[in-house]
């Protein structure tokens, strides 16, 4: 054999490309470390302003409420359902504020 003919053996084929990539747009996507990322009183995700932020305009004031029975709701929506009633609406256990943020 030749040493054309080792060198050939020795360098991989290059095989038509099916198909190039021009163009990739990344998406990303978070959500809060919780069970449910669903508000239960608005049934909107957490990660969205309430129905009353949204009418109201106060799109940066909506933050999230947590509960020590580690659920959590929109906070205008907490403060709202506390009128009426004190209790977690998911487990019924008395409502205690863990922390507040976004």
């Amino acid at each position: 054999m030749s040493e054309m003919d080792t060198n050939d053996a020795d360098t991989p084929r290059s095989e038509p490309k099916m198909f190039t990539l021009k163009k990739w747009n990344a998406i990303a996507t978070w959500n809060w470390d919780v069970e449910c990322d669903t508000c239960a009183i608005c049934r909107i995700q957490l990660m969205e302003t309430c129905l009353r932020c949204q009418s109201d305009s106060k799109q940066e004031e909506c933050v999230v409420a947590w509960g020590e029975c580690n659920h959590c709701f929109h906070n205008c929506c907490m403060s709202l359902w506390i009128k009426q009633n004190n209790r977690c609406p998911l487990c019924q256990q008395d409502w205690e504020v863990q922390r507040i943020g976004k």
